[in-house]
């Protein structure tokens, strides 16, 4: 079974972060492991709190995982912290996975700043050129371009840039413009444009963590940066379309909306057995 490491914060209510990762993973058919970043009070409705793990106990988890269940992938989500990112990048240059994948989170859905400055300037400098993907939104690349991105032109300006510059494969993503849900992928010289219809729905809390988790769980199989999108893209397409309905705000993916009944193949049965005797009241021996 092929292995994926999620590296990002806690969201409480299930729909981002660690806890999308993992159901991504998971529903895809490889194995999650998760180091968590941070712990944040969130829900459909806000982020109302965040508090960073302590980076050495995210070093002692790092180590634990890369030392025993190595990953065929890692996708790093948010990372607040300029400490915990010294932590995460000292851990990949000594253990050296492949397939990693970067979502460079910095805002949340509901306009959290999630990222300082400073660990900006280090995530930009030391972080990024570690990525074998690295997926920004429209916000996030013009934060890491300095260029104003509104049209699918401005969209591979950015790619390019910033592919350049870091040497990984860019995916700007497009679903922060009204018209289409379009991709862009700088890798190697040659853009590729991911399409799609866009799917009415409000309910979007999560999707960057998805589709990130989702292609690296690809590229954890061997596929390349190209095919290892469409897929995730396929798959994220279909979580929105699925319309899960939960919360006050903006809601979570329905992760679990491909997985059937009929995919069990053998059944394990159970045995109940009725218990004819029964216990003495209390307090009698």
């Amino acid at each position: 079974m092929k292995k994926v490491l999620t590296i990002a914060g806690s969201d409480p209510s299930g729909g981002a972060g660690i806890q999308a990762d993992i159901k991504t993973i998971t529903v895809h058919g490889l194995y999650a492991s998760a180091v968590i970043t941070s712990l944040t009070a969130q829900n459909t409705t806000g982020v109302y709190a965040i508090s960073d793990v302590e980076p050495d106990f995210i070093a002692a988890q790092l180590d634990c995982v890369f030392s025993d269940i190595f990953p065929d992938a890692v996708k790093i989500g948010m990372v607040s912290g300029e400490e915990i990112l010294e932590v995460i990048i000292h851990k990949l240059k000594q253990y050296r996975p492949g397939n990693i994948v970067i979502d460079p989170v910095m805002v949340s859905t509901s306009g959290r700043e999630l990222l300082s400055s400073r660990a900006l300037k280090l995530m930009e400098a030391k972080l990024l050129p570690m990525g074998t993907l690295i997926t920004p939104n429209i916000p996030e690349a013009e934060i890491l371009t300095g260029l104003s991105v509104k049209t699918e032109e401005d969209m591979k300006k950015a790619a390019k840039e910033l592919a350049l510059r870091t040497g990984a494969a860019v995916l700007v993503k497009g679903g922060h413009r009204k018209s289409d849900a379009a991709d862009i992928l700088f890798r190697d010289g040659c853009f590729t444009r991911f399409s799609s219809p866009r799917i009415d729905n409000p309910n979007t809390h999560g999707t960057g963590c998805t589709l990130s988790s989702a292609a690296a769980c690809h590229l954890a199989e061997g596929k390349s940066p190209e095919e290892s999108i469409k897929r995730a893209k396929e798959y994220l397409n279909g979580a929105l379309k699925a319309k899960l309905d939960l919360g006050k705000g903006n809601g979570p993916l329905n992760h679990m909306y491909a997985v059937k009944q009929e995919g069990i193949k053998e059944e394990v049965k159970v045995d109940m057995t009725e218990v004819i005797e029964t216990a003495p009241p209390s307090g009698v021996s």
